[in-house]
């Protein structure tokens, strides 16, 4: 950081550890054991859309590289949101959560080495509890850090549990402090 940064009172942005995604199966076993929310097998991964060849080719080799698993039902699924989004969907068994975090990480990384970084906005992976309350777990490439988020119908989310789901995994997972950097993810794909 320089002079002026100081000065001005910037900040670099944090540099972004997708190894932090393999701490997630972890924190799924102590979110479960507190409060009876399980994985479901889905997680996807978010990123700005882009048009063109590279970009293109980008994407047919994540969907290549993903879709080649034999044990993997369906293919991964893209779809772009009502705000123009790219969205990656991938399912797995409920209970192999550390596939299902592999496959977001090499997307996430597929999409950083060919220089769309910048463009990848966050990943999530989707819990439910007996009641089929939903809650995602999502990590905010830029910041690198997690943060829960718990839709309730419409477009109300459930802060209380948002609340308790942060004092569980603080000891499992980066919590982003900042609260108003927790963004509803209303109709995000497996969510």
């Amino acid at each position: 950081m320089g002079f002026w940064d100081v000065l001005f009172g910037r900040s670099k942005p944090v540099r972004p550890d997708l190894d932090q995604l393999f701490a997630l199966p972890s924190a799924a076993i102590t979110l479960q054991a507190a409060t009876g929310f399980a994985p479901t097998g889905a997680g996807s991964v978010c990123f700005a859309s882009i048009e063109g060849g590279a970009f293109a080719q980008v994407q047919e080799e994540v969907r290549a590289l993903l879709s080649a698993d034999s044990e993997r039902g369906a293919p991964v699924e893209f779809s772009r949101d009502a705000f123009g989004y790219s969205w990656l969907l991938s399912r797995r068994a409920p209970d192999d959560l550390p596939a299902l975090v592999g496959d977001l990480h090499a997307v996430n990384t597929s999409l950083q080495e060919s220089g769309f970084g910048p463009h990848l906005l966050c990943s999530l992976v989707v819990f439910h509890d007996t009641e089929l309350r939903r809650l995602a777990l999502v990590y905010l490439y830029k910041r690198g850090t997690f943060y829960p988020f718990a839709p309730l119908s419409g477009t109300k989310r459930d802060n209380p549990l948002e609340l308790q789901v942060r004092a569980v995994l603080k000891d499992d997972l980066h919590i982003e402090q900042d609260l108003s950097r927790w963004f509803p993810l209303w109709g995000a794909p497996g969510l």
